[in-house]
């Protein structure tokens, strides 16, 4: 009876250790959760910014015995499998065909209503706004919500209602604004993506992005303002829209929810004077928190 006696408790104080190592590795089981994001990711950032898109932070992460979601990333990143990839030496790479491309897509709306409105046409102001529309709030990857185009369609109406009520010239200063607010959602994408990949925790990545976010609305709203005056368009008309057209492109393009992107664009639409001023500052407030989330600047 010793013997048979001795075998269950044996294997009982077998089991519990078991489950207890099972209970003592509590990454396995979001390893398991996200394997496809794991085994796909070409560094722990993605990972980290995956994590976060899925609403896991640094607070989250102190569950998982991790000081910060960055810290997490990399154990999830090592104990994932990977196909080897031979490391090359970084170099530096001169601008391709597509960044070209953008930048001669971003001179077309400036020319295009500049040589209308010097001909005197009177479609002008429409094919201005039609252009601006297309080229500041162009799709960009994907983002959420369940109508997509939404928001394409309220920022051409906010524009060409706004040039129906104070003429031709405020179509011409807001086409003059592609080209700078393209160089400047260009720089500020290139600048967060440098501070994504030197950051190690989410809050020290959101300290260096919401400066340079700021700094990156700051330039684009002096160049509004150069815009106008060139145009012969009142400061106080042309630059809240200007700005309210440029932080929605930056929102759309960096995958942000459209939900309050909407939102504003169609309080802009309210025949107030200040309603453009009011939709810009509080797309403004949005856009700091959510161009200051590492899951903003993941690769494609």
């Amino acid at each position: 009876m010793a013997p048979g006696g001795a075998e269950p408790a044996g294997g009982g104080t077998a089991a519990r250790p078991a489950r207890r190592r099972a209970g003592g590795d509590p990454v396995k089981a979001l390893l398991h959760r996200h394997r496809e994001l794991c085994e796909r990711a070409v560094d722990p950032l993605e990972i980290a910014a995956g994590l976060e898109a899925h609403g896991i932070t640094d607070r989250t992460a102190a569950r998982f015995r991790h000081r910060d979601v960055f810290s997490l990333a990399e154990e999830l990143y090592a104990r994932s499998p990977h196909e080897e990839v031979t490391a090359a030496a970084p170099i530096l790479v001169p601008a391709g065909p597509g960044a070209f491309r953008g930048f001669g897509y971003a001179l077309l709306p400036g020319a295009l209503a500049c040589a209308a409105a010097a001909a005197g046409q009177a479609w002008a102001g429409a094919a201005a706004v039609a252009a601006v529309a297309a080229a500041l709030v162009w799709p960009g990857r994907a983002a959420g919500g369940r109508f997509p185009y939404v928001a394409h369609v309220l920022a051409a109406a906010v524009a060409g209602w706004a040039v129906h009520r104070h003429g031709t010239a405020l179509a011409v200063g807001l086409a003059l604004t592609v080209v700078p607010g393209h160089l400047a959602a260009v720089a500020f994408a290139a600048g967060a993506r440098a501070r994504l990949d030197g950051s190690r925790a989410l809050e020290d990545f959101a300290d260096r992005a919401r400066p340079l976010l700021l700094v990156a609305v700051g330039l684009f709203t002096g160049a509004a303002a150069a815009a106008a005056v060139l145009a012969g368009t009142p400061l106080p008309v042309a630059v809240p829209l200007a700005l309210l057209l440029f932080l929605t492109r930056l929102l759309l393009r960096h995958g942000a929810h459209r939900a309050p992107v909407g939102a504003a664009l169609a309080l802009a639409l309210v025949p107030v004077p200040a309603a453009a001023l009011a939709a810009a500052a509080g797309l403004l407030v949005h856009a700091v928190l959510a161009l200051a989330r590492a899951s903003a600047h993941a690769r494609p």
